[in-house]
């Protein structure tokens, strides 16, 4: 039997592409090195020693998922914070955001870290149902750390602040682990993407390009005045999530009769309202300021 000899540039082609394929593995190896490098560096506060620090604990064995707590010594019914990181649903790691853990245990909040899963592995709401087996997780594990389930917020940067945002709006999330986004205490939103069509990079793909995809995928479509308390912060140097999300979300609740606190800060990009939380840092936003006052308030429910 006769072989057929391959074309030449078939094989030239499947080189380059194989090229391209390890240039890209390789990059993202990198990256997610600097990255880890780089959240390592960010300072953690000086009371880290005196905090309760539980570290990979298994919220959904079925998806290999984790958490992370970080809780106040000797805590009782302190405040809950269940923070999402960003990455454009598709980066990031539980463990780059031990600084915001420790940053907000050493205010006397109970925080909760959690990884979900990401892009390309799954898409939209893959990862909703993650975030609410998280917040499931931590309104029934809360007590054991000190902390108060009935003051339970959600809180997140970037990506994860349209997680945050989708489980306190639509209701759909929540109420399949049997909980309802009035039963948390606020939902704190740094930098988040609320109203972000049209979609650009791979959002298409991780939200679906049609009608129901673009609609589903906007927290500020399903803001009717039942959600809880919004805190929105927001630097106004920010070309990643402009601050017209954070304006437009803002309008929505206050004109759906809700309640939603705006925080603008002049001079801060995407990054500074998330790293402005580590301590030691000058000349950064008040954030750790107005979350504080905002976890203070009273419950309207």
């Amino acid at each position: 039997m006769i072989g057929t000899k391959p074309r030449l540039g078939n094989f030239r082609e499947r080189v380059r592409r194989a090229a391209r394929v390890l240039t890209a593995a390789l990059a993202s190896v990198f990256l997610a090195s600097c990255a880890q490098i780089w959240y390592a560096t960010i300072g953690s506060a000086d009371s880290a020693h005196d905090l309760v620090l539980k570290r990979g604990i298994v919220f959904d064995a079925g998806h290999d998922l984790k958490l992370d707590v970080y809780a106040p010594h000797a805590a009782a019914g302190a405040p809950v914070v269940v923070f999402f990181y960003g990455g454009s649903w598709e980066e990031g790691r539980r463990r780059w955001y031990r600084y915001v853990g420790e940053a907000l245990a050493s205010q006397g909040i109970v925080a909760v870290v959690p990884d979900y899963r990401k892009f390309p592995d799954v898409r939209f709401p893959a990862f909703m149902a993650d975030a609410a087996n998280a917040t499931k997780w931590t309104f029934a594990h809360a007590a054991e750390f000190g902390g108060d389930a009935a003051r339970t917020f959600v809180m997140g940067h970037s990506a994860g602040g349209h997680i945050a945002a989708l489980l306190a709006c639509d209701k759909r999330y929540l109420a399949a682990v049997g909980l309802a986004p009035r039963d948390l205490a606020g939902m704190i939103g740094l930098a988040g993407a609320y109203a972000f069509l049209p979609y650009v990079d791979d959002e298409a793909e991780i939200f679906g390009d049609d009608a129901k995809g673009r609609y589903d995928s906007q927290p500020i479509n399903f803001v009717d005045g039942d959600e809880p308390p919004m805190l929105l912060l927001q630097g106004l140097d920010d070309d990643e999530v402009t601050p017209d999300n954070a304006e437009a979300m803002a309008e929505r609740a206050q004109a759906m009769k809700g309640t939603a606190v705006l925080k603008l800060y002049r001079g801060a990009d995407h990054g500074d309202v998330l790293v402005a939380l580590a301590h030691g840092l000058e000349g950064k936003p008040l954030v750790m300021r107005d979350l504080l006052d905002f976890v203070a308030m009273p419950p309207t429910r």
